[in-house]
C-alpha cells in the first residue's frame, strides 16, 4: 500500500475541493461550516510552490487518496523554516493508514523544504488527528480553548508542534 506523491496542478483542484468539503458537515478537520468553491481556493492554490511550500496529490494505484499543503508559518522572512501542514483524506480512503503514511512523507521531506519545525493546527475533539500526530512524535505547543464555535459548541485548537530538522 505504498502512496505515490506528485505535485497538485489547477486540473486537481475540484478534486482538492471536493475532498476538502467532504470534511465540513463532520465539523472535526475545518472550521468552515459551509462548502467552499473552486473559485474560492485558487488564491490560496497559487500559494503553492513545489520547491518551498508544496501541494501534493497523494495517489494508490492511480486514484486520488487525499493532498498535503503546507503553509508559511506567520508570513514573515523569520518564520521561513517553519510550516503548518495540512492533510485530507478522500472520504472513503480514511481509516485505512494512509494519514500516517502522507504525514510521515510529509516529514521525510522537509530537508529539501528547508523546513525545520512542522506545526498542526487540530481541534481537541479530532481525536483521530490527535492520535496520528502523536503517534509520530507531536507534542502539544499550544492550546486555544474555546476559540471556535461550531453549530453553536464552542471548541479548543491544539497546536501540535515538532522539529524536524533541529
Amino acid at each position: 500500500m505504498t502512496l505515490q506523491y506528485r505535485d497538485a496542478n489547477t486540473a486537481d483542484l475540484p478534486e482538492i475541493v471536493r475532498i476538502y468539503n467532504s470534511t465540513v458537515p463532520g465539523r472535526m478537520v475545518t472550521a468552515d461550516t459551509e462548502p467552499v468553491t473552486t473559485e474560492s481556493r485558487m488564491a490560496w492554490f497559487r500559494a503553492h510552490e513545489p520547491l518551498h511550500r508544496p501541494l501534493w496529490m497523494a495517489e494508490y494505484e492511480g486514484k486520488t487518496v487525499g493532498w498535503i499543503s503546507y503553509q508559511s508559518f506567520y508570513g514573515r522572512p523569520a518564520y521561513q523554516e517553519t510550516a503548518e501542514i495540512s492533510i485530507y483524506l478522500d472520504e472513503n480512503q480514511r481509516g485505512r493508514g494512509y494519514g500516517r503514511q502522507m504525514l510521515q512523507h510529509a516529514m521525510d521531506a522537509c530537508g529539501s523544504l528547508g523546513i525545520k519545525t512542522l506545526l498542526g493546527y487540530i481541534f481537541a475533539h479530532n481525536i483521530p488527528s490527535m492520535t496520528l500526530f502523536t503517534r509520530l512524535g507531536f507534542e502539544p505547543w499550544g492550546h486555544l480553548p474555546r476559540i471556535a464555535r461550531l453549530d453553536g459548541i464552542e471548541r479548543d485548537v491544539i497546536i501540535a508542534g515538532k522539529r524536524i530538522n533541529p
